[in-house]
């Protein structure tokens, strides 16, 4: 099985990432009146740059299971907007407070905390609006499954729990496992299910759909592994946010716990575990194994 090299892997994704701005500008709305500045906002956070892994991951899965390509981008683009809306609120004073969003101004920072905040609502909430549409999908059992399986990923018990949870584990000692689910809620369930929307989109369900599932918890883990390894050991420029709040403001890492050198290992060792689950895809699935390698060679 061949894989492919970090360098070849980014070119994919940014020229996916080109691919699906236009997919993202379509779904938009057009402002009208005096929300002229909201949508604005959103406009500002979804095209500030980001790497689009989790619609990336979207299309490859769908792949696997010749899913209609618009189909999957408009879920991909759903994710998007919902993706960036965490990031929006995130940044705010209330949450992490970062000023820096992708090398940019965050959006509170570009215009102001109370826009922020809407605009953030409003990408949530077109996200599903994304996924109830029959352009999404013709069956409506199939976007009721992708709404119902978002909505877990990202509430109470998933990415917003997680949030919770980083919030009051500030300068508090949390144990491995600990860590390991407060990190699975925040930022692995939004991946799982990029993961999994390729089997939900196509009906798919079984081995192949929980291999899905494995494989996107194993990367998820690994890929907030790395962004902890690189908030400690690169720049703000390289990183494009600011560089060293997590050990400032006490945040409970796994790197914090046991070291960068023994966090690393084990975020190689959830790749190996990652790229072997697909044994059941064959060849069909070398993008995914090589994007397993990329998430924790990257360097931003």
């Amino acid at each position: 099985m061949k894989m492919m090299s970090s360098d070849l892997v980014e070119n994919f994704l940014g020229e996916f990432a080109t691919s699906l701005e236009h997919s993202l500008l379509e779904v938009l709305p057009d402002a009208h009146g005096m929300e002229e500045q909201v949508i604005e906002a959103m406009r500002y956070g979804l095209f500030a740059g980001g790497k689009r892994l989790r619609p990336f991951l979207v299309m490859m899965t769908s792949g696997l299971f010749s899913v209609e390509e618009e189909n999957a981008i408009r879920v991909g683009a759903a994710i998007e907007c919902l993706h960036t809306y965490s990031l929006i609120h995130d940044d705010l004073p209330a949450m992490d407070d970062d000023d820096i969003r992708r090398g940019k101004p965050s959006v509170h920072k570009k215009f102001d905390e109370a826009t922020a905040v809407l605009a953030g609502d409003a990408l949530l909430t077109l996200s599903f609006e994304i996924l109830a549409d029959v352009k999404t999908h013709s069956d409506p059992e199939i976007r009721c499954e992708l709404i119902a399986t978002l909505s877990r990923a990202v509430g109470a018990l998933g990415m917003v729990g997680g949030q919770m949870i980083d919030l009051k584990s500030e300068n508090q000692s949390l144990i491995e496992s600990e860590i390991n689910r407060m990190q699975q809620m925040k930022t692995g369930a939004l991946i799982v299910f990029s993961c999994e929307a390729g089997a939900i989109l196509a009906g798919v369900r079984g081995e192949r759909r929980d291999v899905l599932k494995h494989y996107g918890r194993d990367i998820g883990l690994a890929f907030q592994i790395a962004d902890d390894l690189l908030d400690t050991e690169r720049s703000s420029l390289d990183i494009g946010k600011t560089a060293g709040k997590d050990v400032h403001a006490g945040k409970a890492t796994l790197v914090a716990l046991v070291g960068a050198k023994d966090a690393r290992v084990k975020a190689d060792r959830l790749i190996k575990q990652a790229i072997e689950s697909l044994d059941i895809f064959d060849d069909k699935a070398n993008i995914l194994r090589s994007l397993a390698t990329f998430v924790v060679s990257r360097n931003y």
